[in-house]
């Protein structure tokens, strides 16, 4: 089976990127990109894309009106397609069974209920947003109640492992591709189909092809064993900070050991993003619901420690403020969950700065990508009890590190852009700027500690101590 069109009903992190490269890459097929949002339609079709990530600007304009297009026609895009990837939000449930740890599946279940709905002809169906596992099960049970002599389904699993920062590049080069099918001869027939089109720029032997459930966890597991190691380090820097180990010093010696790798293991504030809280999570609830729960308490440890690293975060800085930051302003350098991304989703930085207005503190925000309503977006809670004036009386939101560092009594990085870096930004500038004593606070391990000691900073770094080394 040839494909050659192909529909993305989500305009997403996932589906915008995912499908443009496809489209980069494949010339000879056709690439929809649907979604019911105008306003994120209007920017994909626009000089201004709804997301940052390195090179995607360049993807989208060359292949833009020629084989790539965004619309919100979503009926038409489903009835031209012969292979559909869902690539819809599936956010931690807020409310009802499973709230604060399950998948809300109310996305999928509705653009899966549209497809069977509007099909005319057969498709193949593929998963891309971040699920737990069996989700293709509901998903092909609404489609085989659909089917009619004449249109079958068939449901593939492709999960994205993508790093925001670097996605075009991930996509570009994949370390594996991974496609879950049925194990039947219509199974592996439209398993085989999703392989040829990967195969325009994926060797065959990145093409990883298993079972449909396999495929589900793998994704789960992957970024639960990512976050772990993130959490096992930084674990580990509270007992650095205590006994006056360096954290980078053990993270490279234990780097250095071929079974484990150097890869994850910096420690920091804390691990944001869309994925891992949530997969984790996913991973406990599944394991809660099959009577699992000392597999359920193993994963949500890792959460915890991840809260409990920015919780201690927090009161390093105020009991070295002489305990208590009330008034004082503190500048927070970086809000985005990590380097050359604008997404702020479960970003430690929203943490911090919401125990840092509880405190009565003023806070200054500098955040090269993300934009100015982002961030109170964020920092705020719309609903019954609307907290934004509350929150507008502590927060600035400044256009450069230097603004934000004016009259500040603490500067403290929670983002590692590279603008931050001590080569980059002239600190001895924002040092002179501050209030003495000059408390800076490196939440993300890339500042040169002694140098800026040297200018009259009193520094403080996750997972060292001031005197690490000398006692």
């Amino acid at each position: 089976m040839s494909i050659k069109s192909i529909c993305c009903i989500g305009a997403g992190y996932v589906g915008g990127p995912t499908c443009a490269v496809i489209a980069y890459k494949c010339h000879d097929i056709k690439v929809t990109i649907v979604d019911l949002n105008q306003a994120r339609i209007d920017a994909w079709n626009s000089d201004k894309l709804p997301i940052y990530e390195p090179g995607l600007e360049e993807v989208v304009m060359a292949r833009r009106g020629k084989n790539l297009f965004f619309t919100t026609d979503v009926d038409k895009g489903i009835q031209e397609a012969d292979l559909i990837f869902v690539s819809v939000n599936t956010p931690t449930k807020k409310s009802g069974l499973g709230a604060g740890m399950a998948a809300d599946l109310a996305y999928i279940e509705a653009a899966t209920r549209r497809i069977a709905q509007v099909s005319t002809s057969s498709k193949i169906v593929v998963e891309k947003s971040t699920v737990p596992c069996r989700t293709a099960q509901s998903m092909r049970t609404i489609l085989d109640a659909n089917c009619t002599a004449n249109i079958r389904f068939d449901i593939l699993s492709n999960p994205e492992f993508l790093a925001e920062g670097t996605a075009i590049k991930d996509l570009m080069n994949p370390d594996r591709v991974l496609i879950g099918a049925l194990q039947t001869p219509e199974g592996i027939k439209a398993q085989n189909a999703l392989v040829s089109v990967y195969n325009h720029w994926v060797p065959i032997d990145r093409c990883i092809t298993t079972n449909l459930w396999s495929s589900e966890l793998s994704k789960l597991a992957a970024n639960a064993m990512l976050a772990q190691r993130i959490s096992s380090i930084n674990a580990l820097s509270a007992i650095c900070e205590a006994t006056g180990a360096d954290v980078d010093e053990v993270a490279y010696a234990c780097g250095r050991d071929s079974r484990l790798g150097s890869k994850f293991l910096k420690a920091s504030v804390g691990f944001g993003g869309s994925c891992f809280q949530k997969d984790i999570l996913n991973l406990v609830y599944l394991s809660t619901q099959l009577n699992l729960p000392e597999v359920a308490a193993y994963w949500k440890q890792v959460v915890d420690m991840n809260e409990y690293q920015k919780k201690r975060f927090v009161q390093r800085i105020i009991s070295t403020l002489f305990n208590t930051i009330t008034n004082k302003k503190i500048a927070v350098l970086g809000f985005a969950f990590k380097k050359d991304t604008g997404d702020t989703r479960e970003s430690a930085a929203i943490t911090l700065i919401k125990d840092f207005i509880q405190e009565h503190a003023r806070v200054a925000i500098y955040d090269p990508k993300v934009e100015h309503e982002q961030i109170m977006m964020d920092l705020t809670e719309p609903g019954v009890l609307d907290n934004r004036k509350q929150v507008e009386q502590h927060v600035q939101i400044c256009g450069s590190a230097m603004e934000a560092a004016d009259g500040a009594d603490a500067l403290i990085i929670c983002t590692e852009w590279d603008e931050f870096k001590d080569t980059n930004l002239d600190y001895s500038q924002i040092y002179e700027k501050m209030h003495k004593p000059a408390f800076l606070f490196d939440g993300r391990l890339i500042l040169d500690a002694p140098k800026l000691r040297g200018m009259g900073f009193k520094v403080q770094v996750i997972g060292k101590t001031e005197l690490a080394g000398t006692a």
